[in-house]
């Protein structure tokens, strides 16, 4: 007789899955330049931090820590290019805007718990799941998630930051699952990325689901992943994993 499967321990991915912004980035950025008399258009600041963050992570992955940068040096490289490709040359005018945000930016007023996250967590670790964070955040995501109330709900936060790679290199999840010696068919990570929180954890054998709207998924993506996987809500989070649950392990 096969054995039912039981998953012991959820690993969470955070932005986007359990915070988010409280206001868009563009808004964020232009409230501060312009709290230093600089007038910057939010849109222009969103397009420009769009290109800025996709070039840094590129060319210094992973908050650029093998290229000896601290991510806080990182982030404020990040809001520097932003203001440029916004239009602002002055660099010397955008460095106390910078330093300004990296701030805002640790603080719980800028972040917003996503509705049905707190009753999600606390109803896992009713059902006795273990809880545990993975997330591509800096060294700033433990005291955001402590300030917002949330820290108590995890065994532990494994940011790429501390661990060294950042999802969907598969060292992280296995640096997650020796954290918290269990083993990955025991487990399942939550999260809103595909590649980063859907493929990454399966292919080191962990169960994955994807909190997304499933309308807003590339077609070609949703097609990929069995309906079952992909959650509207954290709301469908516990009916899924049951689903999971009675399912064969290995089919």
């Amino acid at each position: 007789m096969a054995h039912r499967l039981q998953i012991r321990l959820l690993t969470w991915d955070v932005k986007d899955t359990l915070l988010k912004l409280r206001h868009p980035l563009g808004e964020e950025y232009a409230t501060k330049a312009r709290a230093h008399g600089l007038e910057v258009e939010p849109s222009a600041l969103e397009q420009g931090f769009r290109q800025a963050y996709r070039v840094q992570s590129h060319s210094f992955p992973n908050y650029g820590l093998s290229h000896g940068l601290t991510s806080r040096q990182w982030w404020l490289d990040v809001v520097l290019q932003t203001f440029h490709l916004a239009g602002v040359q002055d660099a010397q005018a955008v460095a106390p805007i910078a330093e300004q945000l990296y701030e805002d930016f640790s603080r719980p007023c800028t972040w917003q718990v996503l509705d049905g996250a707190e009753d999600t967590l606390r109803e896992c670790r009713t059902r006795g799941l273990r809880l545990a964070v993975i997330s591509n955040f800096d060294r700033r995501l433990e005291g955001i998630l402590g300030a917002l109330g949330l820290r108590e709900h995890f065994e532990f936060v494994l940011t790429s930051e501390a661990a060294g790679w950042p999802k969907p290199d598969p060292r992280i999840f296995q640096e997650a699952l020796r954290l918290a010696h269990t083993e990955p068919v025991v487990t399942a990570h939550v999260g809103d990325n595909y590649l980063c929180d859907y493929q990454g954890p399966r292919a080191v054998g962990m169960h994955s689901f994807l909190v997304v709207d499933p309308q807003a998924l590339d077609p070609v993506v949703r097609d990929s992943v069995p309906k079952e996987h992909i959650l509207p809500s954290l709301a469908h989070l516990l009916p899924a994993l049951d689903c999971l649950e009675g399912s064969t392990p290995g089919l």
